[in-house]
C-alpha cells in the first residue's frame, strides 16, 4: 500500500479567495431583473389555516406576486413527503402527512412557511410580508418527547396515533435478559441529548435563474446532484437535464445543507414561473425557527458487567424527537445510522435496542455533525465511567479490559458491523501519556486548595463513515497547457477538500500543485451523493488515486503512438512520458495538444471495499466553581486514528472544529421550546449560547497513522466528525468526576452554571 501525505504540506488553495473577500457565496450573486423572495412564517406551533388574505400585500410598492401552496400545486409541484420506512412497534405503518414547500390547511411548528412575497427589492418584500393577513385557528401542541407520548396527547397529525412515526429493534432480548440477571454489576442512566441549532456561518441562500429552457440553481449544498434530482423529480416535475445545480463556496454545512429543504425550493419555483432570477436567503432568526435541527433524543441505557468488570450486555430504549415532519435523515439517523456504533470500541457480546421516532410540534430534525454516533458513543462512555466508579476500578483499566483487540480484527460487532482495523488500547495508552494522566492528582489538589472542584474525563470512540455509498467519481481532464482538472463528486464546504485532493493528485502525478484544479459543485459534471458521513477523504481520495493511475495508463498508450514506441517501453515521471533508456519523451500538455479535441479525458468511478472506522481516545480536565456552578475546561488531549492522513494540518483543523462543536453541546448549547405554547424560547444568539474561543484551552491533538484502513487503497479512515463524537462524553465524564464525591450521580446536558449549581444544591439538602 502506498504512503501519502509525507511530502511538504501545501498551503490551503482555498484560502486566498476566502481571506481576501473574493469567495463565491450564494448570497453575493446578483442578476439583472432579479426578484427577491421573503416568506411569511407561522407564529403558531399548531393551527389550522382558515384564510390567507394577500390583497393588501399584492398592492404594496414593488410587489410582483404573492404565492401560497395552492399556486404551486396548480402548477404541478410535488411535495417533500417522506415515505414510512419503518413500522411502529405494534407493526402498524404511520401515514406520513405531506410536507409542502408552503404550509397548506395547517401549520405544525413555529416558523413554518405559509406564503411567499416576491418583490423587486428585499426591503419591499420584507415590508409586504407584514401586510399578509393569515387567519389561524390555534390547536393544542406538544414539543417534548414525554408530553407527546402521554395517553391522549394532542396529535401532530392524525395518521400517526400516539405521535409515533417509526420503530427499529436490534439484538436479542432473551440473551440480554439472561445477561442482566447473571450480572454482578448493573449501571443505568437516562441521558437526554438536547436539541441543537445547526449554526453554519453562512445561512441558507438560493439564486435561481431561467436559462433558455432550463432552470439554473445556485445554492450552498453538500450534494449538488442529489439536490438537482430532488428539484427535478420531486418538486418541479421537470426532466433532470432541465435542472442544473451550481455550488460555490459554502460557509459550513454540518448536515443542514444536505439536499434542499422545502422553504428553499420556493425561490426556485418562482424563477421558473416568472422567468426571472429569484433570490432568497434566510435571516438568522429563520434558521433558528425553520431549518433542520440536530440531536433531541432521550436514551435509557443500561450496562451489565460480571464481577471482573467484563461487559455482558448493553440495553437501550431510545426516543428520538424528529419534529413535526419526518425527514430521511431525521428518521434514519436514530433508527439505523447512529446505532451502528452502539457498542463503541468494546467487545460487547449481546445488545438489546428498542428505538422509536416521536413527532412533536417543532422544527424538523435532520443530520447534524456526527449524525447519531455522538449520541450512542456518549451513552456507552458515560456508562463505562459510571461502572468504573461503581466497581471501584480505574476507568482506563475498565476500558482496557473490554476493548476489541487487534487480534480479533476483522471484528463483527453485536450490531453486525465489521471493523476492518483498530488498535483501541494503543490509542488509549498514547492519550493517557500525552495528557499526563499520572499528574492529575497534583492538579486536582491545587484546584481544591483554591476551593474548586476538579475532574477528569476519558472517552474512547469509534466512528462510522461512508453514508452507506461506497463509490465516488474523479474524472480527469488534461489540457494543452499541461493543467489538470479533476471533477469530483464530493463537495467542499470549508473543510479543505480542494487542498487535500490537490496535494494527493500532485504526489500521485508528480506535478506542481499549481497545475491542478479540483472542480466540484456542478450537477452537469458531477454525480454521487456528495460530502457527508466523513466519506470525502477515503472514498473521494481513493477515486483520485485510481483516477491518477488510469490517467497515466492512458497517457502511456497515447505517448506510445506519439513517440512510435511500444506502450511497454513508456515510462512516466513528473508529468512526462519517456521511452525507457532514451531521452525521447513528451509532456502531458504537449500530448494533450496532439489529441483531436486538444485534451486527454478519462472518466473514473472508484468503489472502496467497505466502511472505514476512525477511532481514538480523548482526555479532558475541568475545574468547577461550586458557588456559581461555572465549568472551565482546563486541558484537552486527543490521539486520533484517521488512518493515513492526506494533509495533517487540515486533519488537525477538522478534529479541533469537531471538538469545539461537541464541547459546545456538553457545556452551552440547547434549543428550547415553551412547553405550553410551543414558542421557540431560544430564537437568537441572545438566547442560544454558542462556544467562543475562550471556551477552550489549547488543544493537544496528536495522530498515529500506524493502523491504516484496509477498506480503501489510500488507507484513510475519515475525520470530519470524529472530534464531535469523542468530545461530548469526555467533557461530561470530567464534570461527573468532579461532582461525584459530592453525591451527584447524573447530570443532563448542557452543563450550564445554573444546572451544575442546582445539582450541587440538591445533594447538599
Amino acid at each position: 500500500m502506498a504512503v501519502f501525505g509525507k511530502a511538504q504540506y501545501i498551503k490551503r488553495v482555498e484560502d486566498d479567495r476566502l481571506l481576501t473577500g473574493t469567495g463565491g457565496f450564494t448570497d453575493n450573486l446578483s442578476r439583472p431583473n432579479q426578484v427577491h423572495v421573503v416568506l411569511v412564517r407561522s407564529p403558531h406551533a399548531h393551527a389550522r389555516i382558515v384564510n390567507i388574505d394577500m390583497s393588501a400585500a399584492k398592492k404594496a410598492p414593488g410587489v410582483v406576486a404573492v404565492y401560497t401552496w395552492a399556486d404551486m400545486a396548480k402548477d404541478g409541484c410535488g411535495d417533500f413527503s417522506f415515505p414510512a420506512m419503518f413500522p411502529n412497534a405494534d407493526g402498524s405503518k404511520p401515514e406520513m402527512t405531506p410536507r409542502r414547500s408552503l404550509a397548506h390547511e395547517a401549520v405544525r411548528h413555529v416558523g413554518e412557511a405559509v406564503a411567499a412575497v416576491v418583490a423587486e427589492t428585499r426591503e419591499q418584500a420584507v415590508d409586504a410580508v407584514e401586510l399578509v393577513e393569515v387567519e389561524y385557528d390555534p390547536l393544542p401542541a406538544v414539543t417534548e418527547i414525554d408530553d407527546a407520548l402521554k395517553p391522549g396527547a394532542p396529535l401532530v397529525w392524525q395518521g400517526a396515533p400516539g405521535n409515533l412515526a417509526g420503530f427499529n429493534r436490534f439484538g436479542d432480548q432473551a440473551k440480554a435478559d439472561a445477561a442482566f440477571k447473571a450480572a454482578a454489576h448493573v449501571v443505568s442512566l437516562d441521558i437526554m441529548h438536547q436539541r441543537l441549532i445547526v449554526n453554519a456561518m453562512e445561512p441558507r441562500a438560493i439564486m435561481a435563474e431561467w436559462d433558455g429552457d432550463r432552470i439554473v440553481v445556485h445554492i450552498g449544498s453538500q450534494n449538488p446532484s442529489v439536490t438537482r434530482d430532488t428539484l427535478a423529480g420531486v418538486i418541479l416535475k421537470m426532466p433532470q437535464e432541465k435542472v442544473r445545480v451550481l455550488v460555490r463556496d459554502i460557509g459550513g454545512g454540518f448536515g443542514m445543507k444536505t439536499g434542499i429543504q422545502p422553504d428553499e425550493s420556493v425561490a426556485v419555483w418562482v424563477a421558473k414561473v416568472l422567468k426571472r432570477p429569484a433570490r432568497w436567503r434566510a435571516e438568522r432568526t429563520e434558521e433558528f425557527q425553520a431549518t433542520t435541527a440536530g440531536r433531541d433524543q432521550l436514551h435509557k441505557a443500561s450496562l451489565a458487567l460480571d464481577k471482573d468488570g467484563r461487559i455482558l450486555a448493553l440495553r437501550m430504549e431510545a426516543f428520538a424527537n424528529i419534529g413535526a415532519y419526518p425527514s430521511r435523515g431525521g428518521v434514519v439517523i436514530p433508527l439505523f445510522v447512529g446505532p451502528k456504533v452502539t457498542t463503541g470500541t468494546y467487545d460487547i457480546p449481546v445488545v438489546d435496542l428498542r428505538l422509536n421516532c416521536v413527532l412533536t410540534n417543532t422544527a424538523t430534525i435532520g443530520a447534524y455533525r456526527g449524525a447519531g454516533r455522538p449520541e450512542c458513543i456518549l451513552n456507552v462512555e458515560r456508562l463505562m465511567d459510571t461502572a468504573a466508579r461503581q466497581i471501584g476500578m480505574d476507568p482506563a483499566e475498565l476500558r482496557r479490559r473490554n476493548f476489541v483487540k487487534p487480534s480479533q480484527m476483522p471484528y463483527t460487532t453485536a450490531m453486525g458491523e465489521k471493523y476492518d482495523t483498530g488498535d483501541f488500547n494503543l490509542f488509549l495508552t498514547k492519550t493517557l501519556e500525552a495528557s499526563d494522566w499520572n499528574g492529575f492528582a497534583q492538579r486536582k489538589a491545587e484546584a481544591e486548595s483554591r476551593g474548586k472542584l476538579y475532574g477528569r474525563g476519558l472517552a474512547s470512540y469509534v466512528e462510522w463513515t461512508s453514508a452507506n455509498v461506497m463509490n465516488e467519481m474523479a474524472h480527469y481532464e488534461v489540457k494543452a497547457d499541461g493543467t489538470v482538472t479533476i471533477w469530483m463528486g464530493t463537495q467542499g464546504m470549508g473543510q479543505g477538500l480542494q487542498t487535500s485532493f490537490t496535494q494527493l493528485a500532485s504526489e500521485l502525478l508528480g506535478i506542481d500543485p499549481s497545475k491542478i484544479e479540483i472542480a466540484m459543485g456542478d450537477s452537469d459534471h458531477v454525480g454521487g451523493v456528495g460530502s457527508m458521513g466523513s466519506r470525502s477523504a477515503y472514498i473521494g481520495g481513493s477515486a483520485v488515486l485510481t483516477g491518477s493511475e488510469k490517467l497515466i495508463d492512458k497517457g502511456k498508450d497515447l505517448a506510445a503512438d506519439a513517440l512510435e514506441a511500444s506502450t511497454a517501453d513508456i515510462t512516466y515521471a513528473s508529468g512526462r512520458f519517456t521511452i525507457a533508456g532514451t531521452d525521447r519523451g513528451i509532456g502531458f500538455g504537449e500530448l494533450a495538444a496532439k489529441q483531436p479535441d486538444k485534451r486527454i479525458f478519462i472518466e473514473n468511478v472508484n468503489t472502496v471495499d467497505g466502511i472505514a472506522w476512525p477511532n481514538g481516545a480523548h482526555v479532558g480536565e475541568v475545574e468547577i466553581d461550586p458557588e456559581t456552578g461555572s465549568v472551565e475546561l482546563k486541558r484537552y488531549t486527543t490521539v486520533d486514528d484517521v488512518g493515513r492522513p492526506l494533509h495533517r494540518p487540515i486533519v488537525f483543523g477538522q478534529i479541533q472544529g469537531g471538538c469545539a462543536q461537541g464541547i459546545g453541546q456538553a457545556l452551552l448549547e440547547e434549543n428550547v421550546y415553551d412547553r405550553e405554547s410551543g414558542q421557540l424560547l431560544t430564537g437568537s444568539f441572545m438566547d442560544y449560547a454558542m462556544p467562543r474561543a475562550d471556551t477552550f484551552p489549547t488543544f493537544n491533538n496528536q495522530l498515529d497513522d500506524s493502523v491504516p484502513a484496509k477498506s480503501n487503497p489510500i488507507g484513510a479512515k475519515g475525520v470530519g466528525e470524529s472530534g464531535t463524537v469523542g468530545s461530548t462524553p469526555t467533557v461530561m465524564n470530567a464534570i461527573m468526576d468532579a461532582l461525584w464525591p459530592l453525591g451527584v450521580r447524573n447530570l443532563q446536558m448542557p452543563a450550564t452554571p445554573r444546572r451544575v449549581w442546582q445539582a450541587i444544591q440538591d445533594v447538599r439538602k
